[in-house]
């Protein structure tokens, strides 16, 4: 489905008007579908309550014991930064730069639990306490949508007396977030020079910029997931810069995606701009370049950016997509995307990833509702079968490739979001579903620790700073329909791919786009005529969105024991 150049997309989140189509068939519901089609009160007010506790221990926690490093250790109950022993430990020091991380990616997690007093406790450390001056190699991706984010989405919140989200205005804030963001930013400017293709290094020194040896190889995701971030830094900042640096490195990846098939590879050498990786899918090395594509229209209203989401789509549907037309149907196999190449399209392997469970979020937000549905489903019944997502899940051998779950947010996010567009309470049970597996599977002393091995769930003793960011920040609106941006703000409001909240705003619209995105009301996505995304059914009619049968199939697709018992 082709979304128009005149759509207002962001409303597509939120369209509740979907019709169920009549057959003439009466739906006689299993037990299972019945319980699922409903939750009560007591319910929803334990998810809500209980989510805020797992927060408020995991937060109290990482302050208590370590803050300032940048990540808890909930096991041993310390703190983690840095890695300087070991330079090459990129799993640890891409992310970590003992700049406070865990502090800066959960500071409008705390608006989204309503603690007012915290937030502004936190915002005025961040101000006393972090500094960019480190020497420490960062990943150019990471510290952008988890530092660079958090501290806008802040900066955003501490200066908006109309107090959208409850009183977070801070009168005696003086910008001091936004004025670290800019230093940061500066810091990884480096990383774009010494560049033949103007795509950045993959890493950068907060003091030293690139330093010698630094590899010439990037992820897609990682050089073409920028343009949020610094998109919204530009448009505060007055300095049209920076939105213009990202937007150059993602028309050049553009230009250089594969003229047969129109796919991206997952690896780019920023020197020649050849391949080094030709595998295209939606998961890890470039998920979050599709998702950019969609949500920098959403904020910005550039139509370049719409555009080329269109065609990707298109061409994501055409090599990657596998199964029967219509989602909701059962006959023929479930859908699923898989991993291809990007030169010819032919499958390049037998696995998905945890990361590839964002992209049900990202056909809401495109309002591809039935598509969503399904693709989520795939990931319902992989949780089912360990409790929580390995890294890598083996369609064909049904069983992980990669076994870890360091307690990512991508399924709990698309859960969330899927609610948001049906009401339908199938969700808000899986939202339980997931609170209870996270509760007995990864709490540990002092927080909550990565699963090393989904089938023995034996633990690591991390707990990444994504977690308080968005995994609890998404279940906890899961299950409070009378939050401010469920009730007021649903329109106006766009989570980064780090779950940070950006404003739909007419100070984020490019010249070319409409007048204002954030001041009239949102008008409904017209549809397209591809018949596996045309919606068919009104999702919240007291019926879970796939009914038994497709369910079913979908626990056989993993190895589930497909009966009836599965579903509780």
């Amino acid at each position: 489905m082709l979304l128009t150049k005149n759509a207002l997309i962001f409303v597509a989140l939120f369209v509740n008007s979907f019709s169920r189509k009549s057959t003439g068939n009466i739906f006689l519901l299993t037990d299972e579908e019945i319980r699922y089609s409903s939750i009560s009160k007591e319910d929803i007010e334990y998810g809500r309550s209980k989510t805020r506790e797992m927060f408020e221990f995991g937060w109290r926690n990482y302050m208590e014991f370590a803050f300032p490093a940048d990540e808890l250790d909930p096991i041993h109950c310390r703190g983690r930064g840095h890695d300087h022993d070991n330079p090459d430990n990129i799993n640890i020091n891409d992310v970590l730069g003992d700049y406070s991380l865990g502090l800066i990616d959960t500071l409008d997690s705390l608006v989204v639990f309503g603690d007012v007093d915290e937030f502004k406790r936190a915002v005025n450390l961040v101000v006393k306490t972090v500094s960019f001056e480190k020497n420490t190699t960062i990943q150019v991706f990471e510290s952008t949508i988890r530092v660079m984010g958090g501290l806008l989405a802040a900066h955003m919140i501490a200066v908006d007396k109309t107090n959208r989200f409850g009183p977070f205005y801070m009168s005696e804030y003086g910008g001091e977030l936004l004025t670290l963001a800019h230093d940061l930013a500066g810091r990884l400017l480096p990383a774009f020079e010494g560049t033949a293709t103007g795509i950045p290094f993959t890493r950068v020194n907060l003091q030293k910029g690139v330093l010698p040896g630094t590899t010439n190889f990037t992820c897609t995701s990682g050089a073409g997931s920028l343009l949020l971030e610094f998109g919204v830094l530009s448009k505060l900042l007055g300095d049209d810069s920076y939105e213009r640096l990202a937007r150059r490195v993602n028309e050049k990846l553009w230009t250089l995606r594969n003229q047969a098939t129109g796919l991206h590879g997952n690896l780019i050498d920023i020197q020649t701009g050849e391949w080094v990786g030709h595998l295209a899918g939606l998961g890890a090395g470039i998920d979050s370049f599709y998702e950019y594509m969609l949500k920098s229209y959403i904020l910005f209203g550039n139509e370049r950016d719409l555009d080329m989401y269109n065609e990707s789509f298109q061409q994501i549907v055409t090599y990657m997509r596998r199964g029967r037309n219509v989602c909701a149907d059962t006959n023929g196999d479930s859908p699923i995307y898989v991993n291809v190449d990007a030169r010819d399209g032919s499958t390049s392997n037998t696995w998905i990833d945890s990361l590839q469970a964002s992209f049900a979020g990202v056909l809401v937000l495109a309002g591809q509702v039935d598509e969503a549905v399904c693709h989520h489903a795939l990931y319902y019944a992989i949780w089912k079968k360990y409790g929580v997502l390995p890294e890598r899940f083996n369609w064909q051998l049904q069983a992980p490739d990669v076994s870890f779950y360091p307690l990512r947010p991508e399924f709990v996010e698309s859960t969330y979001l899927l609610y948001t567009a049906t009401k339908n309470p199938f969700y808000q049970h899986v939202g339980l579903e997931i609170l209870e597996s996270l509760e007995t599977i990864t709490r540990v002393k002092c927080g909550f620790a990565t699963v090393h091995d989904v089938a023995d769930r034996s633990l690591e003793d991390r707990m990444e700073s994504f977690f308080l960011s968005e995994t609890l920040k998404y279940l906890y609106l899961l299950f409070d329909d009378n939050h401010p941006i469920n009730k007021k703000e649903q329109e106006r409001v766009l989570f980064s791919t780090e779950g940070h909240l950006f404003p739909i705003s007419s100070l984020f619209n490019s010249p070319s786009s409409p007048p204002s995105i954030l001041d009239p009301p949102l008008s409904t996505l017209p549809r397209g005529n591809a018949s596996y995304c045309e919606t068919g059914y009104e999702f919240s009619a007291g019926v879970p969105p796939l009914r038994h049968p497709q369910m079913n199939q979908l626990f056989k697709v993993v190895g589930v024991n497909s009966n009836l018992h599965n579903w509780v």
